[in-house]
């Protein structure tokens, strides 16, 4: 089965961009680099070479990776989801039971998430186990730093910040 990769029209153009960018500047940047280094004769001893044709075979990964992941996108509009139990796109607040601090996130696609800003990837440890819970409802959770205990307070659509003005 392939993998879908739910995200925002936001992520999807993000990508886009990203890939536009490699493929229009960084790329064609590179391929003269290599030129010019060519220029400088032994390529046994050419660090620029050798730099440049590393950075080639980087940029041609990172665009197969983009590719990938372009490909099993699905572009998802959380406003019109369901968001009485904490799915794609949804904002929870909730209150940690042992220090009483309270945390706010939005589930959003992996490349989307900035846990600076309270984005979290849907394929996170934290918003897989609390994909489907609803507002009242108490969970432990196991984290990469050990298992907490949370009490979601509320569950609701807002609109998605992703960077910072």
């Amino acid at each position: 089965m392939d993998k879908i990769e739910p995200m925002t029209l936001f992520g999807y153009e993000k990508l886009q961009a990203e890939v536009r960018d490699l493929k229009q500047v960084r790329r064609p940047q590179t391929v003269k680099d290599i030129e010019e280094a060519l220029e400088h004769g032994d390529l046994k001893e050419n660090a620029e070479y050798h730099a440049a044709k590393e950075q080639q075979r980087l940029i041609d990964g990172r665009l197969a990776d983009l590719a990938e992941l372009i490909g099993s996108s699905k572009i998802v509009d959380p406003s019109e989801l369901e968001h009485a139990r904490i799915s794609f796109g949804s904002t929870i607040v909730m209150t940690d039971m042992n220090t009483d601090e309270e945390f706010t996130y939005t589930i959003v696609g992996g490349c989307e998430s900035n846990p600076d800003m309270g984005l979290i990837s849907f394929g996170s440890p934290l918003a897989k186990q609390l994909l489907g819970r609803e507002e009242g409802d108490e969970v432990k959770v196991r984290l990469p730093n050990g298992e907490k205990e949370f009490e979601i307070d509320e569950v609701k659509y807002e609109e998605i910040i992703f960077e910072c003005s």
